[in-house]
């Protein structure tokens, strides 16, 4: 049976050049009975021959150092030398990115749960499935850019796994090396099903996340991160001729499955410690505070390890079960 397609895209992304169009995806609601989701996408392909990378922002769309740093990595193509092909998905999840939200409003999927997706699914996973089945095949590297979002704050970060195959993993580890990131992330997932990043690294690709910041907001700081990370990839993968020299080296570390300081009830949350502060085993990172018990003593959120504070919670407020803090060790 041929597979069904849905999706089609406006511009050529083999001709060299720089131009931009849409994912096109017949969207039928209320409001446009004939209407379409139109996702952006931007191809800019060298002269010369070289690397196919793929870059994508707001898979969250409450995360916005993504579009940001890749629409001025874009706006810095115009004009310049480039070797192989770079293409951009700057808003991948555009309808939560246009609401403000980490899933889309049209069917409330997670884009970043919803790979390898489905071609006759909704629209979450009809976008998901397009980049894997017409996108990943012409990769060979692949760089996401996150941020914490509404709900969570991050010490700026590269995010990267540990893989099983020793050249990926040294391929990825370079990568995160180029982007150059205060913390590089070698993360255990508290859930991988669905992600692109497991979607790609079974391909056997490098690739790369990160955490920029969070809170919902941005700062002129981690634009520029992914700004000027961006760029130092695409030198290291032999696009570009030049970029930006880093600050500093990345500081790796681990954030393994005893990192997560989960809260197990709901309550107001106290911060006692900032992300990228040193904190010890058995120190406590927040209080938990009970709103309807003023005068009670207030819950000690305490650290499983010695290391450094790489994401809290960015609200106020917490609710059973959510990650209040998280603690990563130097690898």
């Amino acid at each position: 049976m041929d597979e069904v397609v849905r999706i089609s895209c406006d511009i050529d992304l083999e001709a060299p050049g720089l131009r931009q169009g849409a994912l096109h995806l017949p969207l039928s609601t209320d409001d446009s009975a004939w209407g379409r989701l139109l996702t952006p996408i931007v191809a800019a392909v060298g002269e010369r021959p070289g690397l196919t990378v793929l870059v994508t922002g707001a898979s969250h769309g409450d995360e916005y150092e993504g579009p940001l740093g890749i629409m001025r990595v874009l706006h810095d193509m115009r004009g310049r030398a480039l070797s192989g092909r770079l293409i951009a998905l700057p808003a991948l999840n555009y309808p939560a990115l246009m609401a403000g939200r980490r899933r889309s409003p049209l069917d409330g999927a997670n884009m970043n749960r919803s790979f390898p997706g489905r071609a006759d699914g909704g629209p979450t996973a009809a976008v998901a499935h397009w980049v894997y089945t017409r996108l990943l095949p012409l990769a060979d590297a692949v760089i996401d850019i996150h941020s914490g979002g509404s709900t969570l704050r991050f010490v700026p970060s590269a995010v990267i796994h540990d893989l099983s195959d020793p050249q990926q993993m040294a391929a990825t580890r370079a990568l995160a090396e180029a982007f150059a990131a205060p913390f590089t992330q070698v993360l255990t997932e508290m859930d991988s099903v669905g992600e692109l990043d497991s979607a790609v690294e079974a391909l056997g690709l490098p690739f790369l996340s990160t955490e920029l910041g969070g809170g919902g907001g941005v700062t002129p700081q981690t634009v520029a991160m992914a700004h000027h990370g961006l760029l130092r990839c695409l030198r290291h993968l032999g696009l570009l001729d030049a970029a930006p020299s880093a600050a500093a080296p990345t500081r790796f570390g681990r954030v393994p499955d005893s990192a997560y300081v989960m809260s197990r009830r709901a309550g107001l949350l106290e911060p006692l410690v900032e992300v990228g502060e040193a904190v010890r085993e058995g120190e406590a990172v927040a209080h938990l505070y009970d709103i309807d018990d003023p005068l009670s003593e207030p819950i000690s959120l305490l650290a499983p390890q010695s290391g450094v504070l790489v994401c809290r919670a960015a609200r106020g407020g917490v609710a059973r079960g959510d990650t209040a803090a998280v603690v990563g060790v130097d690898a």
